[in-house]
């Protein structure tokens, strides 16, 4: 069991804690008509999610088991049989679906559909074109907070869509980046094609783009007329304190995947605790 729930990545799970951002944000985490749908959203994503790295890492068997690293997944070590591996694959692809019936809406379901169709089509060779591979990385980010917005039907700020676009392809260039430093001309051809400066340059104009759209969510007069008030605007340092954290470690021994840098860096941990206090502090309390 325990190399069935290292294969099914849970640990990345908390990606998928980006379908609550809508419900969060918006001051309704308490409505349990929209938590409930919110909830099924989460665990629709998670085996969803769980079934694509099943299928990348069943093609990728061969080549993960020459890989330094990648050599260690539980399908590419053997400790998982390719016909077991396909199997769980359709079993979290069913559940996938049982969760997202759950709160069914039928552009939540096209969402889910794209989110597993640009993932798919990644495994099977779009990881492979330069910009692309990165473009399927940022969109699965905001997918995530776009179905979590369809199925509480919460609109969601243009603004914070921004952010979270701006910081997903933030995190994608710091991933490549790293990659190639850490592996050089052993890793895939791919990301030989992408300058060092090129993703260093590009990884800055994206946090500063978070800095810019986060701060202008805060001042967005429908924010204002929601909470009564500008005061979000004081969470902006934490939210540049964080991200100029999670920088300084990535330029580090990193190798830039976000969820790797997050869980093992307690500095970064404890920041993002104190943020999201901060955040539900000035949304549910203080109002």
């Amino acid at each position: 069991m325990k190399e069935y729930l290292k294969e099914m990545r849970v640990h990345h799970y908390i990606k998928n804690l980006l379908v609550f951002i809508p419900l969060v944000c918006s001051g309704h985490i308490l409505d349990s008509d929209k938590l409930l749908p919110s909830v099924y959203a989460f665990f629709s994503f998670c085996f969803l999610s769980s079934a694509i790295y099943f299928i990348n890492d069943i093609r990728d068997v061969e080549k993960d088991r020459n890989h330094p690293t990648k050599c260690n997944r539980p399908i590419a070590a053997g400790k998982i049989p390719i016909r077991s591996a396909i199997i769980c694959a359709v079993a979290l692809i069913l559940l996938a679906i049982l969760f997202n019936s759950l709160c069914f809406n039928p552009f939540a379901t096209v969402l889910l559909m794209l989110y597993f169709l640009l993932n798919l089509g990644y495994s099977f060779g779009l990881k492979n074109v330069p910009l692309l591979d990165i473009t399927i990385l940022a969109a699965g980010f905001l997918i995530r907070a776009v179905y979590g917005s369809v199925v509480t039907g919460i609109e969601m700020s243009d603004w914070l869509y921004l952010v979270i676009l701006s910081a997903a392809f933030y995190f994608g260039l710091g991933k490549r980046r790293n990659e190639l430093k850490k592996q050089g001309n052993n890793t895939r051809d791919v990301i030989r094609k992408y300058p060092i400066s090129f993703l260093e340059s590009n990884m800055y104009v994206c946090m500063a783009l978070v800095f810019v759209f986060y701060a202008l969510w805060t001042m967005d007069a429908k924010t204002v007329e929601a909470y009564h008030g500008s005061r979000l605007i004081w969470t902006v340092p934490m939210v540049m304190l964080i991200f100029m954290k999670y920088s300084m470690t990535v330029e580090g021994n990193s190798d830039g995947d976000p969820v790797e840098v997050l869980i093992h860096d307690r500095v970064l941990l404890g920041l993002c605790a104190i943020y999201l206090l901060l955040m539900l502090a000035l949304l549910y309390i203080i109002r």
